[in-house]
């Protein structure tokens, strides 16, 4: 088994690379000019000049990528353009949004799609199947933003001032705060990278809340995340069903099914024990694309409901053209979704003994 994990870490090193290479190179195609960006109407011949010397764009591309790398490696991700400020503290402000967001959008997928998916395959071809396989046909095929458009009207408009009302924007209520960890431990004079940490654990106002004893916030919290959670998680959930009931069919009709059946086992047994875990792999396969698909994907999400995350961030940096922001961010999106590949592999393992032998 760590020969497999050292195997497959060594293999993500060349793709880490080639990923930072091409977010760099794609950066610098992106039409426009940074300086008429960030300056506008102050943006004089000799203030885009000195503008160009101060983010190293009077370079050539190939210094710029040299710069870049000695950056990287020493930790600092360079500062924004458009917001003037480090893009370590960007990432700690608007990355436990989208990590939030994406976690329950996930959870909601999971917990959903999985029964569906599994009723669906043990009640093949009944009405069970046939509904469970046109809610999941609707569901891939609704675009986030109507299902966040209609899911806000229904629960904000149609239910308001009814127990069934949800607050269709935002993250927290009016006159509702979440103290930070740092403020309830009393750890202010905590600094470095530990503080960074919990300054980013803070920001994910419903764990925060709940690890401090907060639970009027968690509750506020967690109502503002579900109409955000079910309008991003519809898709992922409608394929993680599919996928379920697709897998679960394939693996019901293999030799090694059938003679559970012949020695008598009930059908719930062969269904549960022998047939579901080995069905598992394409789930899991789907179930850590959609990870980062969420992490990188919410953009139109963040936008209906007024959530300021990677993605609306990602999309500000894009039109303002901040290179710099958008190398930053892409880049921690993209080890992000390299450590959930290498989850994947190594559950691969767990599941099938045969991957980890051969």
């Amino acid at each position: 088994m760590t020969r497999y994990i050292v195997r497959r870490l060594l293999l993500t090193i060349p793709v880490l690379f080639g990923i930072i290479f091409f977010v760099f190179a794609l950066a610098r195609l992106l039409p426009g000019n940074p300086c008429l960006s960030a300056l506008g109407e102050r943006a004089t011949q000799a203030a885009c000049a000195a503008f160009n010397h101060r983010n190293g764009l009077d370079q050539p591309i190939p210094a710029q990528f040299v710069i870049y790398l000695q950056q990287l490696a020493s930790g600092d991700l360079g500062s924004s353009v458009k917001y003037g400020q480090p893009v370590t503290d960007l990432l700690i402000q608007r990355l436990p949004t989208t990590v939030e967001l994406s976690f329950f959008a996930l959870l909601f997928a999971v917990l959903i799609g999985v029964p569906l998916g599994v009723a669906s395959a043990y009640r093949r071809n009944s009405r069970i199947d046939v509904a469970t396989m046109m809610l999941a046909n609707l569901g891939v095929s609704t675009p986030v933003f109507v299902l966040g458009l209609v899911l806000a009207y229904l629960f904000a408009i149609t239910f308001k001032g009814t127990p069934l009302a949800l607050p269709p924007s935002g993250r927290l209520s009016s006159g509702v705060d979440v103290r930070t960890i740092v403020e309830v431990f009393g750890l202010q004079g905590l600094g470095g990278p530990p503080r960074a940490l919990l300054d980013f654990v803070s920001n994910m106002y419903a764990l925060t809340a709940m690890l401090t004893g907060q639970w009027g916030a968690f509750v506020d919290a967690l109502r503002h995340l579900i109409l955000p959670a079910v309008a991003l998680g519809t898709i992922p959930l409608a394929i993680i069903a599919r996928i379920t009931r697709s897998s679960l069919l394939d693996v019901l009709g293999l030799d090694y099914v059938r003679t559970a059946r012949a020695k008598g086992l009930r059908e719930r047994r062969v269904f549960v024990r022998h047939a579901l875990r080995n069905a598992l792999l394409p789930l899991v396969t789907v179930i850590g694309l959609q990870v980062g698909a969420l992490l990188g994907g919410a953009v139109l999400t963040e936008t209906v409901f007024n959530l300021s995350g990677v993605g609306r961030t990602m999309y500000d940096a894009i039109t303002a053209r901040d290179y710099v922001v958008v190398q930053a961010f892409t880049l921690v999106i993209a080890i992000g979704y390299l450590g959930v590949n290498l989850l994947v592999d190594v559950s691969y393992a767990y599941l099938d003994p045969r991957i980890r032998l051969s």
